[in-house]
């Protein structure tokens, strides 16, 4: 992750955010090409642990362990990366420089490496979450596209910057997700975009996001 920022996303700083975002998706599909190269793209299937194949039940009704190992892992990794966002300097430090970048190189903060360290952080959260998601579907070289637009319409419903957003957003999301699939299978996705446009309608800054500052 951080040679990655080095190479190629560092040079493009300055430019407009969709470069970056045009550029990080290309690489992308680079990555995904080139796993299908090497590994093949039939899908595979990982099963959960065997210690955490069983079900357990939760108030009489049966619910899979794995998933309640996810839900405390997503739980747990949320409330640590809020207290280091929240609580201690470095993240004091990467708040900062989203909003004023040229304050923080003034005040002598080493901000290359710390652009270099949030992405290298980021790319270890996506890692770790592939990871968790993995014993629960088939996975084949394409799926990684589809965690992109998933996780795009989880910071558009929650709010660009809050971590409890983003979890009410995968929240809502997937109940939605669910919903449609028992009423209406064919259909089911298509909530879940109606879900998004009825957010950017009515608060597009998110549920939990805040309105952009207007400068006078």
């Amino acid at each position: 992750g951080a040679l990655v920022e080095r190479i190629f996303l560092r040079p493009v700083y300055p430019r407009p955010e969709h470069h970056q975002i045009l550029l990080t998706y290309a690489l992308l599909l680079v990555i995904e090409d080139g796993v299908k190269i090497l590994f093949g793209s039939a899908y595979k299937s990982l099963g959960p642990p065997a210690s955490l194949a069983m079900p357990i039940w939760i108030l009489g009704a049966p619910f899979p362990a794995y998933y309640l190992v996810q839900i405390l892992l997503a739980a747990a990794v949320a409330v640590l990366l809020w207290l280091f966002l929240k609580r201690t300097r470095v993240g004091l430090w990467i708040r900062a420089v989203t909003q004023d970048r040229e304050m923080l190189e003034a005040l002598g903060i080493p901000v290359p490496r710390l652009l270099t360290g949030v992405f290298a952080l980021g790319i270890a959260l996506a890692a770790l979450g592939g990871a968790a998601t993995l014993p629960m579907q088939t996975v084949s070289p394409g799926v990684a596209v589809e965690a992109v637009i998933s996780a795009f319409i989880v910071v558009v419903v929650g709010g660009l910057g809050s971590i409890w957003g983003s979890l009410l957003g995968a929240f809502l999301i997937g109940e939605i997700q669910a919903f449609g699939v028992m009423v209406w299978p064919e259909f089911s996705i298509a909530f879940v975009y109606l879900l998004m446009a009825v957010v950017l309608l009515v608060r597009p800054w998110g549920l939990l996001g805040r309105p952009p500052a207007v400068r006078t």
